[in-house]
C-alpha cells in the first residue's frame, strides 16, 4: 500500500512540476515576449515569484517519493547499469531543478534578476532564461518518455 501511495504522489508531483515548466515555456514566455523588451523580465519575475513555491513543493515531493521508492524496492543497482538510463535522467533532471529552486534562485539569481530589470541586460537575460526553459522542458519530455517506457519493460 505504501508503494502505491508513493507512486501516486510521485506521478502527481511530476505532472504538476513538469506541467508547470511546460506552461511557463510554451505560454508564459511567449506572452511576455509580446511586451516591450524592458518590460519582459519584470513581468516574468513577478510571475515566477508567485510560482516558485508551487515548484519547490512539487520538486521536493517528486524527490522524496522517488527516493522512497528506490530505497523500498532496493533499486540502487539500476544506477550502475546504462540499461536504466532513464533512472539517471530522472535523477539528473531532479538535481538540476532542485539546485535551481533551492540554491541558485534564492541565493544568486533573485538578486541578479532584480538588478537586471531596470538595466540594459534585462532583455538578454530574459532571452537566456527562455532558452534555458526550452532546453529543460525538452529534457523533461525525453525523460518522461524514457521513464514511462523503461518502467513498463522497454
Amino acid at each position: 500500500m505504501d508503494l502505491i501511495v508513493a507512486r501516486a504522489i510521485h506521478v502527481l508531483a511530476v505532472v504538476v512540476w513538469i506541467g508547470g515548466v511546460g506552461f511557463v515555456t510554451t505560454v508564459v514566455f511567449p506572452s511576455f515576449r509580446a511586451r516591450a523588451p524592458q518590460e519582459r523580465l519584470a513581468g516574468f519575475v513577478r510571475f515566477e515569484e508567485r510560482f516558485a513555491f508551487q515548484a519547490r513543493i512539487t520538486v521536493a515531493l517528486a524527490g522524496l517519493s522517488g527516493l522512497y521508492m528506490v530505497a523500498k524496492l532496493d533499486l540502487w543497482a539500476r544506477f550502475a547499469s546504462s540499461h536504466f538510463w532513464w533512472m539517471h535522467a530522472m535523477l539528473g533532471l531532479w538535481l538540476a531543478f532542485a539546485a535551481m529552486l533551492f540554491v541558485l534562485e534564492p541565493l544568486v539569481l533573485r538578486r541578479r534578476l532584480h538588478r537586471a530589470i531596470d538595466g540594459p541586460d534585462g532583455p538578454r537575460l530574459f532571452a537566456r532564461m527562455e532558452r534555458l526553459h526550452q532546453v529543460l522542458f525538452a529534457l523533461a519530455a525525453i525523460t518522461i518518455l524514457g521513464a514511462t517506457a523503461g518502467a513498463h519493460g522497454l
